[in-house]
């Protein structure tokens, strides 16, 4: 089914585990993201950013999202990420996204709870849930750069006023990662995060999820974390498979043959994170 985050979260919530969310940053890793989900029996969040809907055309995801959410029999979330505009919300609302982040981590509290609210006051009016984010992430995201020394952890008494306020579906929460980072291994703030949980009763949301160990990834599904963003490891792992079938073809050899490793590449790491996300596997490291 073509669901919306509230939705897939509830589910999350009842059994304790998180759903996988994926930045596509193509179409053409779209449907082997989807195939992976279904494999593995569970759901999937299917994120963009701006431009990258922008580039496809929101139309065309949505599409690709609803027809194999059917035949698939699969459910599947569309997601905006990291929007700050309205217009770019209203816009994918409009055009049939099920779920949208509003970030407003950059503003002053109150204006954040204030420009979150009138999001959430108009997706809700078409079932579309909504994703705010309190305290910064370090790193880069849409060439939004945050220095590790600037980053600013949530606190719980305003996260627990800003759920109130705003009405918000899930909140994303800064407990130490950031966005962009695959070289290396961050270390998350389980306690901060304990405290979080125990202030809130939204699904809380990590982003810069490739940059956490796999090791902790069970501790924070125990403590709220329901949606969990994978972007930076798909990216790198689809363009690093593309330079080595690009380099080797002939350039009259069917692109197909050059983009299907690419995919399949993206698939595995779905499938493999889903794994740990549904309590399904152990704890292995695919980027190193």
């Amino acid at each position: 089914m073509y669901i919306t985050l509230k939705e897939a979260t509830r589910r999350a919530e009842a059994l304790n585990y998180t759903v996988g969310a994926f930045n596509a940053h193509n179409l053409e890793m779209l449907p082997d993201m989807i195939r992976a989900a279904k494999e593995q029996g569970a759901p999937i969040i299917i994120q963009t950013s701006i431009d990258t809907a922008k580039y496809v055309g929101h139309e065309n995801f949505v599409a690709v999202c609803k027809s194999m959410a059917t035949t698939e029999m699969v459910d599947v979330v569309l997601h905006l990420d990291h929007a700050r505009d309205f217009n770019d919300i209203k816009e994918a609302i409009d055009k049939g996204y099920t779920s949208v982040m509003y970030d407003g981590s950059h503003l002053p509290f109150k204006e954040n709870i204030m420009k979150t609210r009138a999001v959430v006051d108009y997706a809700h009016r078409y079932g579309v849930s909504v994703e705010g984010e309190l305290g910064t992430i370090g790193g880069t995201e849409e060439g939004i750069h945050v220095d590790e020394d600037k980053q600013i952890y949530t606190d719980p008494k305003d996260a627990a006023e800003f759920v109130k306020a705003t009405g918000v579906d899930a909140l994303a929460i800064a407990i130490g990662t950031n966005h962009g980072q695959y070289k290396s291994k961050t270390e998350v703030n389980i306690p901060l995060l304990k405290e979080i949980h125990a202030a809130v009763d939204v699904p809380l949301v990590i982003h810069g999820g490739t940059g956490v160990d796999e090791k902790d990834i069970h501790e924070l599904i125990d403590n709220g974390i329901r949606k969990f963003n994978v972007g930076t490891e798909l990216l790198v792992t689809w363009t690093q498979t593309a330079k080595e079938t690009f380099r080797d073809t002939k350039v009259n050899k069917s692109l197909r043959h050059n983009i299907i490793p690419c995919n399949q590449a993206v698939k595995e790491i779905v499938k493999h994170k889903i794994g740990i996300f549904m309590n399904k596997e152990g704890h292995l490291n695919t980027m190193r």
